[in-house]
C-alpha cells in the first residue's frame, strides 16, 4: 500500500507541475505577444494633394497660418528635401503605397475615369501582385484604414479591378479622384463598397471625423495603420465662408482668399485629429504629414481658377520633372517617443515610407525589387544617408528635361529624343510604344548642386567634369534599369 500510494503521489506531483509550467509559458507569452504589440507603433499617414512646398507658414508662405501642422513639425521633424515618388497623383500614390517606383507598378501619369484609348490607359490599376504598406502591416496584425482619396485604379468600386480592401485595408471610405462636386457637400464617397450620397461639410473635416469615428471602434490593443488622404487643396477648391473672410484684406482677389482658407481649414482637421490621438494614443504613434505632389499651375486648365500654390523657392509647379514637381513639404512626429527634433536636409522620399514602416514594424521585407530604403535612424538619432538615388521618369512633363535623378547633393536631368526629335507626350507605356520609348537617347543632360542652388539656376555640368561623369554614367545605369523593369501594358490585361 506504502508503495502504490508514493507512486500515485508523485504521479499527481507530476502532473501539477506540469500544469504550473504550462500555465507560466503562457503567462510569458501573452507578456511577450503584449510587449511585441506594444513596441509596434501606431502609425498615421497624412497626404495633401496639390499642397506646394512654399504653402505651409512653417515653410515660407507669408500669409497663410497653418499652427497645427506648425506645432507637429515643432514637436518633431521638418524635412526640408522630402520628395513624392512623383509629380502627379496616381504615380505617386502608387509609389507610397508600395515602396517602387511608379513605373515599375505600370502608372505612369494620373488615372483618368474609364474610356478606351489606343494607348490602354483604361486599363491602368494597382495591380493585385503589387505588396502594400496596409497588407505588410496588416500581416503582423495591425487594423488598417483608408480615408479620403484613393485614385489608384481607373475602375473605382469594381469587381473588375482591385479595391482598397484587396490591399489591406480594413475600412475605406474613400472617392475614385477628387471630391465631387467640390470639398463641400460632397455626393461620391464610397465606404467598404458602399455608395454613401451627399455628406453636408467640406472633404477634410468629413474625412478626419471618418477616421477618429473608426479609432472609437478599434478596441484592441493591436497597432494601427490610418491613411488620410485629403483632397485639398485640389481643384475644385471650396472653403467655408468665415476663413476665405479672413484672408480677404491680405489676398489678391477671392480666388486666392478662398485657396488660402482651404489650406488653413486642412489644418484645423489635422488639428482635431493630432488632439484626439494626443487624448488616446500618444504612447508610441508616428505621425508623418506630406503631399502626393506639387502646387498646381494657375489656370493650367479651365477649372484651375483657385490654384494659387507655392513651390517657393523652388523650380517648377506640378507634372514638371524640376524640383517643384516633387519636392514637398514633409513632417514627421513620434508621439510619446523622445526621438530626434529639429530641422533636417536628409534627401527622403515617400518610397521609403515602406520599408521604415516595415522595419519599425518587424515586417519582413518583400522580395522583389524596392527603390525606397528605411530612414528609422533619422527618426530615432537624425542621421540617415541615402545609398539609393532617386530617378524619376515622366513622359509627360511640362519642363523639356523628362528623366531626372538626385544622388547625394547632386541632380542631373536629361531630355529624351528619338531620331534627332524630341519623345512625344506620353500618358502610358503600352505594347504599342514599349520600342519606341526604350529606343529613346537621353540627351542634353543639366547638372545641379542642390544644396548651393537649391532653385536648379545654374548648369555646372561643364565646370564640374569629374562629377557630371560619375552622375551621367550611374544616371544611365539607373534609368536603363528603371525601363527594363518598367510594366506594359496589353489589352488582354482586361
Amino acid at each position: 500500500m506504502k508503495f502504490k500510494f508514493t507512486k500515485f503521489f508523485v504521479l499527481i506531483i507530476f502532473v501539477v507541475t506540469i500544469s504550473c509550467i504550462e500555465k507560466t509559458a503562457t503567462k510569458l507569452n501573452e507578456k511577450v505577444n503584449t510587449t511585441q504589440v506594444a513596441n509596434k507603433p501606431n502609425i498615421v499617414v497624412l497626404l495633401c494633394d496639390d499642397l506646394g512646398y512654399g504653402d505651409l507658414s512653417s515653410f515660407g508662405h507669408p500669409i497663410i497660418e497653418t499652427k497645427n501642422l506648425d506645432k507637429l513639425a515643432e514637436s518633431g521633424i521638418k524635412l526640408t528635401n522630402l520628395y513624392s515618388a512623383a509629380p502627379v497623383c496616381s504615380p505617386s500614390r502608387v509609389g507610397l503605397l508600395t515602396g517602387r517606383s511608379p513605373n515599375r507598378a505600370g502608372v505612369y501619369d494620373f488615372i483618368p475615369g474609364i474610356k478606351k484609348s489606343e494607348d490602354n490607359r483604361d486599363l491602368v490599376h494597382l495591380q493585385a501582385h503589387e505588396e502594400t504598406i496596409p497588407a505588410l502591416l496588416k500581416s503582423v496584425g495591425y487594423a488598417t484604414c483608408l480615408v479620403g482619396k484613393w485614385h489608384c485604379s481607373s475602375r473605382f468600386n469594381s469587381d473588375l479591378q482591385p479595391q482598397p480592401n484587396n490591399f489591406g485595408f480594413d475600412h475605406w471610405f474613400a472617392t475614385h479622384n477628387n471630391a465631387g462636386p467640390s470639398h463641400k457637400n460632397p455626393k461620391n464617397f464610397v465606404r467598404n463598397r458602399q455608395e454613401v450620397g451627399e455628406i453636408e461639410g467640406f472633404s477634410s473635416q468629413i474625412i478626419v471625423s471618418e477616421a477618429i469615428n473608426w479609432l472609437e471602434k478599434h478596441e484592441d490593443n493591436n497597432p494601427f495603420f490610418l491613411e488620410v488622404a485629403f483632397h485639398e487643396p485640389h481643384e475644385p477648391i471650396a472653403s467655408p465662408e468665415n476663413l476665405v473672410k479672413k484672408y480677404l484684406p491680405k489676398a489678391k482677389n477671392r480666388e486666392e482668399a478662398e485657396y488660402f482658407a482651404n489650406v488653413e481649414n486642412v489644418d484645423i482637421a489635422v488639428g482635431r485629429l493630432i488632439e484626439y490621438l494626443q487624448k488616446n494614443y500618444n504612447e508610441n504613434t508616428l505621425v508623418i504629414f506630406t503631399s502626393d505632389n506639387g502646387p498646381e499651375t494657375l489656370l493650367r486648365y479651365e477649372k484651375a481658377k483657385k490654384s494659387y500654390g507655392t513651390p517657393g523657392e523652388l523650380k517648377g509647379m506640378k507634372l514638371w520633372t524640376n524640383e517643384a514637381g516633387f519636392r514637398v513639404p514633409g513632417i514627421v512626429s513620434w508621439l510619446g517617443k523622445n526621438n530626434f527634433t529639429g530641422t533636417s536636409d536628409a534627401v527622403v522620399s515617400s518610397l521609403d515610407f515602406l520599408p521604415t514602416f516595415c522595419e519599425l514594424a518587424g515586417v519582413v521585407l518583400p522580395k522583389r525589387k524596392l527603390d525606397g530604403e528605411s530612414f528609422k535612424s533619422l527618426i530615432e538619432k537624425g542621421k540617415f544617408n541615402r545609398e539609393k538615388p532617386l530617378i524619376w521618369a515622366f513622359y509627360d512633363a511640362i519642363n523639356d528635361h523628362r528623366v531626372a535623378m538626385r544622388m547625394g547633393d547632386w541632380k542631373i536631368m536629361a531630355r529624351l529624343e528619338v531620331d534627332n526629335k524630341e519623345l512625344p507626350h506620353i500618358h502610358n507605356l503600352y505594347d504599342g510604344n514599349e520600342d519606341f520609348v526604350k529606343s529613346a537617347k537621353m540627351t542634353d543632360l543639366v547638372l545641379f548642386n542642390l544644396k548651393d542652388d537649391i532653385n536648379e539656376s545654374t548648369d555646372l555640368a561643364l565646370k564640374n567634369p569629374k562629377v557630371f561623369e560619375k552622375m551621367k554614367k550611374e544616371f544611365e545605369i539607373q534609368y536603363k534599369e528603371l525601363l527594363a523593369g518598367s510594366h506594359i501594358w496589353t489589352r488582354g490585361e482586361e
